[in-house]
């Protein structure tokens, strides 16, 4: 017998013949349909030269479509066995195995279930595997899907970007590389999460491409968009939560149409390094300005108690805008711009003062916020100003959820997410933000210091002023 001869009589003919079951069919349809799929997707990379459009659809690629090819290449065996053992047991199993034949019906309508189910599979798969990538691809799923993403999720549902800027916008930049590094980063999170072993809370670490590869595809630093005029208020601790306000012009700056800079965006238009010593930048030494001549001016921190080692990064726009879509507010910041809006209603007594001091606790999760929070107000009515709970029982009760609210969108315990746990770098008020460099403390070697002039940056109008006149000349009061 020749080998050719051999290998049909010893493989060939018993494989088709036990593999002619429901089990084993399946199997073949499904490893079929996914090798189509997947050569589908490789194709496309390969015609498109820079990934799919979304990220994620390394998911789908190089896991689940993976997934139901070995899924079926184990059933086909599986059924084989399954099958050689019944005829086995019941006497039926053939010494001699039949031919492939095609005008056999049984051989035949075997063949027209595989082919049958391989084309309903790859309508199936198919269809599931375009609706996946379309849904992983939507702020839904980055924020939903995982848990751990909670915090993040929230921040993003009250920013300016939550209408119409997707995540894999701003966290992934086209082309190959930008998508070979989140298919890395996001299996690496996948497997973090399997086996509980995800960072909390999760840090930036540098995460977020260069703005010139996401941000300004929408925004341009160099449009000069000259004086900010912000107004904030402020409530006191005392019975009337008395209200102050402070009126803030911001030199904003950029570049004018004479090509001259000037205000924030312009003094940080230039080539500027630093080295940040932890992951959140927020302790930088080191810094140095390329100057028009090309020479470099460097300045060190008189804090630095060595040589600074470490990464030099060159200056970007998120540097400052870190939390442009992720922002979470101080207590005060956030209470107040509710009592602004009505709700906590500033004619409660007491009620900064006491609101603050509960959004502030400590609590073993949110769900205990919210329970201790509602209790906490309403029990220092009852004991203090029983008259006003009893008059004013509805202003208390939303009060309690608007306190509720506060905490959580800024609080994550289970991801040990705090008040302070991510620091917002614009400005200098909450956090070191502008004075990580802007600090004076910032020398050369001949004893300049970087520029810590406030009226170079902004004008303070009004500081804490109950009537500001400024509010009237605009009216605005």
């Amino acid at each position: 017998m020749t080998p050719q001869g051999g290998l049909r009589e010893n493989w060939a003919r018993p494989f088709l013949f036990l593999g002619n079951n429901p089990i084993s069919l399946i199997g073949g349809a499904l490893t079929t349909a996914s090798a189509m799929i997947l050569i589908g997707f490789w194709v496309v990379d390969v015609v498109a030269r820079s990934g799919p459009a979304s990220p994620y659809v390394g998911i789908v690629i190089d896991l689940c479509l993976p997934g139901l090819f070995i899924l079926g290449l184990i059933l086909i065996p599986v059924g084989i066995l399954l099958r050689r053992r019944r005829l086995k047991g019941a006497g039926q199993l053939p010494s001699e195995y039949p031919k492939v034949d095609f005008s056999n019906p049984v051989f035949r309508r075997g063949l027209d279930f595989v082919v049958i189910a391989t084309f309903v599979n790859f309508v199936i798969v198919g269809t599931a595997s375009y609706r996946g990538v379309a849904y992983m691809d939507t702020p839904n799923f980055c924020g939903q899907s995982c848990h751990v993403m909670h915090p993040e999720w929230a921040a993003y549902n009250v920013s300016q970007h939550h209408t119409h800027v997707a995540c894999t916008e701003c966290h992934i930049t086209a082309g190959v590389q930008g998508f070979v590094n989140a298919k890395v980063n996001g299996t690496k999170q996948l497997m973090q999460v399997v086996f509980n072993s995800y960072p909390r809370p999760i840090l930036p670490e540098n995460r977020v491409p260069a703005a010139a590869k996401t941000c300004l595809h929408c925004h341009n630093p160099q449009q000069n968009i000259g004086d900010k005029l912000v107004v904030s208020a402020s409530y006191g601790d005392d019975e009337k939560n008395s209200i102050t306000h402070s009126l803030v012009l911001l030199h904003v700056g950029g570049r004018d149409m004479r090509g001259s800079l000037s205000g924030i965006h312009g003094a940080h238009l230039g080539r500027i390094e630093y080295i940040a010593t932890d992951t959140t930048n927020q302790a930088i030494p080191w810094v140095a300005k390329e100057n028009a001549d090309g020479s470099k001016t460097e300045y060190l921190s008189s804090d630095a108690k060595a040589p600074v080692q470490g990464k030099k990064r060159l200056m970007d726009c998120i540097d400052c805008h870190n939390r442009a879509a992720h922002s979470f507010d101080t207590p005060e910041e956030a209470l107040n711009r509710a009592m602004a809006a009505g709700n906590p209603d500033p004619a409660l007594p007491f009620v900064r003062k006491e609101g603050l001091a509960l959004i502030k606790a400590t609590y073993a999760s949110q769900p205990e916020a919210e329970s201790k929070i509602t209790a906490g107000l309403e029990e220092f009515y009852q004991k203090q100003h029983p008259e006003v709970l009893s008059g004013q029982r509805v202003q208390i009760d939303q009060a309690a959820k608007a306190l509720v609210a506060i905490y959580g969108v800024n609080v994550f315990p289970f991801m040990k997410v705090t008040w302070e746990t991510h620091p917002n770098n614009i400005g200098h008020n909450a956090y070191p933000g502008c004075f990580r460099c802007h600090d004076g403390s910032h020398n050369t070697a001949d004893g300049k210091s970087i520029n810590n002039d406030c009226s170079i940056c902004h004008n303070l109008l009004a500081v804490d002023e109950v009537n500001p006149k400024q509010l009237a000349e605009l009216g605005l009061q």
